[in-house]
């Protein structure tokens, strides 16, 4: 199957049916394929061919929703990009891929103008064979703290993802999916696939303001709300505050992924949207998901991620390579169709993460994260390779604390930088609370060696483009309080 099928299988089921919305407008099945079909025209008289990349710069709307669909029609690779992205990764990511064409935000209304044109005209591009192991789309990572580097996706390895998550999440065609991330991030990406595999309608919502989240879930009649921490956080506080809903509440599912989402958080989403799932799902973009938490048990095993995804297999490793038992911990290695072929053009980072089955020669993923599997096949994540650390001689993870930080009344968001040289373990928070009392209340949740040295109370923590703590940045920001000692920090 290739990606421009989900689209055309849906307007052959309910070309009537509403697909896409954003801020200026919303278009049927039918609509959206027709101007994706007119976007593959408009590619071809600009020279685009099977195997070339197409660099797109645009926020995500229903005109990039439509271009990507006509990038894989013409059997080109999709590359997305973030509108945000500094010129210094947007350099490197050009010479990485080395497009033939890069159409940037400037380009947008030119470009769309032409499209346009074509979709009235019903201008048809000349046949292209696709097949479904061409690569559909390259995503870059975020480059926070090195060059971006590209994951390469096929058509049949984004089409069998798309299917399996389907399968356990179960999008209908009366669902409509608020979707608030770019489809530069593959998150944002899938849940267009995810909703014309349903035949639901997505609400493209990146551009909103934060205040107006709230009453446009409500008033959009969202049913599928995507979330990552940060956000599902939002949310959760606007309803607080809320006390006389203009709108009734139709969110029957919420669906988290990018970090553990704290059980207190989850709690609160259930008491504000009464009846809502919240499904807790683990993955890398290298394979796209590994293990969901099927919605139906979604209050069972809180401390599981899932079940790996149907047809896929999960792998708990030790150092050697020999696989674990269950309940023990080691590194979370993923087998399966869904498994990318790879980085675009990085030999010896692709032979680091993705090696061959020393058996059958299955290519596996080594996503350098570590986990558990227990009896029934329940999937268990630690924590990130970068998460996990030593301290006073004990091994603990990021996670852990920022869990309990969060289980403190008070505590709106939590971070925790690891220790590094001469700098001690570091929580930020945003919170109500002085930072000692923060401190004193960690010491009843966590042992003594887990309690960081250092607490520092943030008006609002800084996150990546894709919602995560930027840790990164906040390590920069401690060391260069530890250099110049400023009030208000708690040792």
């Amino acid at each position: 199957m290739l990606v421009h099928s989900f689209l055309d299988e849906a307007e052959a089921r309910s070309p009537d049916a509403y697909a896409v919305q954003d801020a200026a407008g919303r278009w049927t099945y039918r609509e959206l394929a027709r101007h994706s079909r007119a976007a593959e025209y408009w590619l071809q008289t600009r020279g685009v061919q099977r195997g070339d990349r197409v660099v797109v710069q645009w926020e995500t709307t229903r005109e990039l929703v439509a271009l990507m669909f006509g990038v894989s029609r013409r059997g080109a690779v999709f590359v997305p990009l973030n509108p945000g992205m500094k010129q210094y990764h947007l350099e490197s990511v050009i010479a990485n891929a080395e497009p033939v064409l890069v159409l940037s935000a400037a380009d947008t209304a030119d470009t769309w103008a032409g499209i346009e044109r074509a979709a009235d005209e019903g201008s048809l591009a000349e046949p292209t064979t696709v097949e479904p192991q061409d690569v559909a789309v390259l995503v870059y990572t975020s480059g926070s703290t090195a060059a971006p580097k590209g994951v390469v996706e096929p058509h049949a390895q984004i089409a069998f993802a798309t299917m399996s998550i389907g399968a356990v999440l179960g999008y209908r065609d009366d669902d409509v999916v608020f979707c608030r991330f770019p489809v530069s991030w593959d998150y944002g990406l899938y849940k267009v696939l995810l909703s014309c595999h349903g035949r639901s309608e997505i609400v493209l919502a990146g551009a909103e303001s934060d205040l107006r989240l709230l009453s446009l879930i409500r008033r959009t009649g969202a049913t599928v709300v995507p979330i990552v921490p940060s956000l599902a956080a939002m949310i959760a506080t606007l309803a607080e505050r809320d006390t006389s809903p203009e709108e009734p509440n139709r969110v029957r599912m919420f669906t988290n992924t990018g970090a553990a989402l704290p059980q207190p958080t989850i709690e609160k989403l259930r008491k504000a949207f009464d009846g809502a799932r919240v499904v807790r799902q683990f993955g890398q973009t290298e394979c796209k998901r590994i293990a969901v938490m099927p919605p139906e048990l979604d209050d069972h095993r809180p401390d599981s991620v899932g079940l790996p995804l149907p047809g896929t297999r999960v792998l708990i490793l030790d150092e050697d390579g020999g696989e674990l038992g269950p309940g023990q911990v080691g590194e979370i290695v993923a087998a399966g169709p869904h498994v990318m072929p790879g980085y675009w053009r990085a030999p010896e980072l692709t032979a680091r993460a993705f090696r061959p089955d020393p058996v059958t020669g299955e290519p596996r993923l080594h996503t350098g994260d570590y986990g558990s599997l227990d009896e029934d096949g329940f999937l268990y994540f630690e924590g990130r390779r970068d998460d996990m650390f030593k301290r006073k001689g004990i091994r603990m993870s990021t996670l852990e604390i920022e869990a309990a930080a969060l289980d403190v009344p008070g505590v709106h968001a939590a971070a925790v930088v690891p220790p590094s040289g001469d700098r001690d373990l570091c929580l930020f928070v945003e919170a109500d609370l002085p930072p000692h009392t923060v401190l004193r209340e960690l010491f009843q949740r966590l042992e003594p060696q887990k309690v960081p040295s250092l607490c520092r109370v943030l008006e609002r923590i800084p996150l990546t483009a894709h919602g995560k703590n930027a840790t990164a940045e906040l390590a920069r920001m401690l060391d260069a309080e530890l250099a110049a000692p400023a009030e208000g920090v708690a040792r």
